[in-house]
């Protein structure tokens, strides 16, 4: 009886074969995310609208002798105004951007993007994006509107870096936002993410001046839009004939606070919900 002889070359185990790595940055999974974001109506009346609504409002209602922020100062009331709508719009952006992973995972978006070879760290980063471009916009639509008005004044270099500062601290939003979106349901968190920002924001002196030194100022200093506000309004000081007025350390160190808690948190969550797949 003859036999078959085995194949001298052996079969290639498909267990032992290298997995395809992904890219880290996927520019599908990025360009879908961005165009989700951009056609919320919701989220782009808040970033958007809002607070350009809010600047021409209040700076309209500021008589031109009340305008001067204080002797020598260039820039003027509006001005600081401007900023204000602006780190609102940028925080707003930044939180929504982030805190819609919590609709993802509700619609099984986010179980099937583990399914793929997106990495997680991936993923994260591609939120951080979103929020990024999307703070972009909010920052640069407000600031256009006080150009266009002709009532905020500053100078060019107060501009650029207040906008450079509203821009990278709003990424800390973005982490808050995902913290916000792992750790409630999706029907909640978007509900309570407005009057959360919303409270945040008053707290922090966006919507009025904070007097240094006051109760109001000692607690404010510690909620997590003060640090980022306070930074991004300090640029319009320094346009002062003789003098400038101080950085305050308490500031960075507001910020940076909030940021190690929101981006453990948002590690902390993303971790447990990893964990469940």
């Amino acid at each position: 009886m003859s036999t078959i002889a085995a194949p001298t070359t052996p079969l290639t185990n498909a267990a032992s074969r290298p997995a395809h790595r992904a890219p880290f940055i996927n520019p599908t999974v990025l360009a879908i995310e961005l165009r989700r974001v951009l056609r919320n109506r919701r989220t782009m009346i808040f970033t958007l609208v809002f607070p350009v609504a809010m600047f021409f409002f209040i700076s309209t209602s500021i008589p031109k002798d009340q305008q001067s922020m204080g002797q020598g100062v260039i820039a003027n009331v509006s001005a600081w105004v401007m900023v204000s709508m602006a780190v609102y719009g940028a925080v707003i952006a930044s939180t929504g951007a982030g805190a819609s992973v919590s609709i993802e995972r509700a619609s099984g978006w986010s179980r099937q993007l583990r399914l793929t070879p997106l990495r997680p760290t991936s993923y994260i980063v591609t939120k951080m994006l979103s929020a990024l471009v999307l703070g972009a916009v909010a920052t640069a639509v407000t600031f256009a509107a006080g150009g266009m008005s002709g009532k905020a004044v500053a100078s060019t270099q107060a501009w650029v870096v207040s906008a450079v500062i509203i821009l990278i601290g709003s990424l800390v939003f973005a982490a808050f936002g995902l913290f916000i979106g792992y750790l409630l349901p999706s029907d909640n968190a978007m509900q309570f993410l407005g009057p959360i920002v919303a409270i945040l924001a008053m707290l922090g002196g966006i919507f009025f001046p904070i007097a240094a030194g006051s109760t109001f100022d000692t607690i404010a200093s510690f909620t997590p839009i003060y640090g980022l506000a306070q930074i991004a309004h300090w640029p319009l000081s320094q346009t002062v004939v003789g003098t400038h007025d101080p950085f305050q350390l308490s500031w960075a160190l507001n910020l940076a606070a909030w940021t190690v808690i929101f981006v453990g948190g948002a590690a902390w969550r993303f971790r447990k919900d990893t964990a469940r797949v």
